[in-house]
């Protein structure tokens, strides 16, 4: 348990590194449906150089880097632009979607707090609302109130209307919700959240480099962006489907004005003035520059490009899926997320989480999630050349578990240790 007294060679370090890898999911072979987004060897060429220049700056201060700053007004204009902001929107740069999420969050409590004098704000969500709204609620002493959807499961607009009150400062939707990838009725929800003058938040980690260019390719995509009015804020994930290396997310607001009540400065102690636009302090230089650099180096025409092929991988699984007995897809999603379940309505319904492990013998890597019991799916291009293949071993794995139930029902999403 001790840190050896004498350095190692460089060799060996890496040697082990590399053995301890044997095990992860091999999400370059395509089999991973999450966790890494793989845009091909261009972007990873652009990455890995972007990276290298920035490997040791730090965005505690941009003015010791200068660059970082331009870099990260860059991004924020950029996603801006593709979510149809105003000239007004600001923003900042993130490590991923909880911390936008948690800004987003902070920055409503900061405005109910000072615009409508409401000390312990409360928040709206759906149950399919991604957790970190939860964690963000816990770290803020705020009451959440969750709500639940539809059987189409989007948001029950009724439902959410009734749990708002006066001391709501924030309500939620998602454009798509990441359990079964539908967009959430985001212009009936910004209307709840105004008729109380709270913020709307639109969680889009996961559709906000997806959504603008399905739209582009003639796909219909229902209002959920900044052309809607009311959407105060919207948090959309680099790292994801913008096929960026990780982390670096982009919290957006309507106007600076909003982005002001999620920034932090303090000047009472002996280090001068202290600014912090978002929850962390020092931040890496590396995955800015890295998400700069792929989104420069693919373009919108790159991103739909991407986009198209994510789409195709994502109705062709959907369209697998529905030809094998016993298992279907939840929701009518239309876009990059596929949630597997049983098909309750079969003569002979398989269990999908005996069906996962299966899968994963196979190579096959799934997340585990519930209610319902489901496996989870984010589509992207990573998955190019490989869903037939995967349709074929889908069909022997329900075959095969017929019958059988898994043991173990656990759906971990993350890491606690």
């Amino acid at each position: 348990m001790d840190l050896p007294r004498q350095g190692r060679p460089v060799d060996d370090i890496i040697a082990d590194l590399e053995r301890k890898r044997v095990g992860d999911v091999r999400w370059q072979d395509g089999k991973t449906f999450g966790m890494v987004y793989d845009g091909g060897p261009g972007v990873h060429e652009v990455a890995e150089r972007a990276a290298m220049l920035y490997l040791h700056e730090n965005a505690l201060n941009t003015k010791a880097f200068p660059s970082l700053g331009e870099i990260q007004s860059e991004v924020v204009r950029w996603t801006a632009g593709l979510l149809h902001g105003p000239d007004s929107a600001a923003g900042f740069l993130t490590s991923g979607g909880t911390e936008s999420i948690q800004c987003a969050v902070l920055a409503a409590r900061e405005r109910g707090r000072a615009e409508r004098g409401i000390h312990a704000g409360e928040i709206v969500v759906a149950e399919s609302a991604h957790a970190a709204f939860h964690k963000s609620a816990h770290m803020y002493d705020m009451p959440i109130h969750t709500t639940p959807v539809r059987a189409d499961w989007t948001v029950d607009v009724e439902a959410m209307a009734s749990a708002i009150t006066d001391d709501t400062v924030l309500v939620v939707g998602s454009a798509p919700q990441y359990p079964q990838g539908v967009v959430d009725p985001i212009p009936e929800i910004a209307s709840l959240a105004a008729s109380v003058g709270a913020n709307c938040h639109v969680d889009a980690c996961m559709g906000g480099f997806v959504l603008p260019f399905a739209e582009m390719l003639g796909r219909e995509i229902p209002p959920w962006d900044f052309r809607v009015e009311g959407v105060h804020s919207i948090s959309a994930d680099v790292h994801k489907l913008g096929y960026a290396p990780k982390g670096i997310s982009v919290i957006l607001h309507r106007t600076k004005e909003l982005r002001r009540y999620q920034t932090w400065v303090f000047d009472r102690w002996l280090g001068g003035f202290y600014g912090s636009p978002n929850l962390q302090g020092t931040r890496s230089g590396l995955p800015m520059a890295a998400g700069w650099a792929v989104m420069q180096h693919l373009g919108v025409d790159g991103y739909v490009d991407l986009t198209r092929q994510t789409l195709e991988n994502a109705d062709r699984m959907r369209a697998g899926i529905a030809e094998i007995d016993g298992v279907r897809v939840l929701g009518d999603g239309d876009y990059h997320l596929v949630a597997m379940a049983t098909d309750d309505d079969s003569d002979d319904p398989v269990d999908v989480f005996a069906l996962g492990d299966a899968l994963l013998q196979r190579g096959w890597f799934h997340d585990r999630q519930g209610p319902p019991d489901s496996l989870h799916s984010t589509v992207s291009n990573s998955n190019t050349g490989v869903i037939d293949r995967y349709v074929n071993d889908l069909a022997e794995c329900v075959a095969q578990v017929r019958g059988d139930r898994a043991d173990d029902r656990s759906t971990a999403y993350s890491t606690v240790e």
